[in-house]
């Protein structure tokens, strides 16, 4: 383990995040209703504590209650390892890269474990369909990061930050880019990979039979989730905290509030694709494009 965060750092970092999901829950409604409600997300969670807890009789207890808590952990874990500027990461690890695919794993199974436990069809549908979208995205995600890794020669965040020197990932690999973009949407099961929730077609999918507090939980959660995926595209392909004139840290939100913007923004101009087709552009198209990237980014070390 490398050096880590001091306190005032790590409060400094909470509080970005944190600021950074609840602007996260302003834009998601921005991008179904075409307008800002600054204070729609504390009306929303107060009619969800307020709400009464209506919880499936068949269930299985402690997946059932291990779902919402575990998609949350899933979130902000991978949090924790990107650093937002060269001395804000809460927590520096020499194997941060491989750390944040693996919190992100969780995602699945929490998404799983939900459908599962709720014993119900459209709650059980939901999350076999996710686990068919990590087939999916998995394999072009973890081989785009790879070959950050190549360019950085170190899998420690801030040094494939300072890798970028000169020249930030989206143009040295623009291929990595886009499938690692991709893949950030189905892993966040957004629009138009929105399959395993499904609004209008399963009626909330894998959280279909989830109420009140544990209903919010996911749905924090899941923006939780796309904060960190949109900071890792930040660290990983933006060029991080590095920018001219403004402190590292505001570079960093501004690049990841463009970042998640455009995920909800796509979602309004895209129909939701069919998980057959998903699978066969994956396994067809993403995982080959993946192979070129790895084979791109190696020639112009080479070079």
């Amino acid at each position: 383990m490398e050096n880590s965060a001091t306190l005032p750092t790590t409060l400094l970092v909470v509080l970005l995040f944190a600021g950074g999901v609840y602007a996260l829950a302003v834009l998601e409604y921005w991008s179904v209703a075409g307008r800002l409600a600054w204070a729609r997300p504390v009306r929303l969670a107060l009619k969800l504590l307020a709400r009464e807890e209506i919880r499936p009789r068949q269930r299985d207890a402690v997946f059932y209650e291990t779902a919402p808590v575990l998609l949350l952990a899933a979130g902000t874990l991978a949090a924790a390892v990107l650093p937002w500027s060269a001395s804000a990461p809460l927590l520096s690890l020499a194997t941060g890269a491989l750390f944040v695919n693996a919190a992100f794993a969780y995602v699945m199974v929490a998404l799983v474990l939900g459908g599962w436990s709720s014993n119900g069809a459209y709650a059980m549908i939901g999350g076999w369909r996710f686990l068919g979208q990590l087939l999916a995205y998995s394999m072009p995600m973890v081989m785009a990061l790879t070959a950050t890794v190549m360019r950085a020669e170190s899998m420690v965040p801030v040094r494939i930050v300072l890798s970028q020197r000169g020249l930030w990932n989206i143009v040295y690999q623009p291929v990595g880019f886009g499938l690692f973009y991709l893949a950030a949407l189905a892993l966040a099961f957004l629009p138009p990979f929105d399959l395993p929730v499904a609004a209008g077609e399963l009626a909330g999918g894998a959280w279909a039979d989830f109420t009140g507090a544990r209903r919010l939980l996911l749905r924090l959660g899941r923006l939780s989730l796309v904060m960190s995926l949109a900071v890792t595209i930040t660290v990983f392909y933006l060029g991080g905290w590095q920018g001219p004139g403004l402190p590292g840290v505001v570079w960093t939100l501004l690049k990841t509030l463009l970042v998640a913007a455009s995920f909800f923004g796509v979602g309004r101009y895209v129909s939701r694709v069919r998980y057959d087709l998903m699978l066969e552009w994956s396994w067809k198209y993403a995982t080959p494009a993946a192979l070129f990237n790895i084979l791109w980014v190696g020639i112009l070390l080479l070079l």
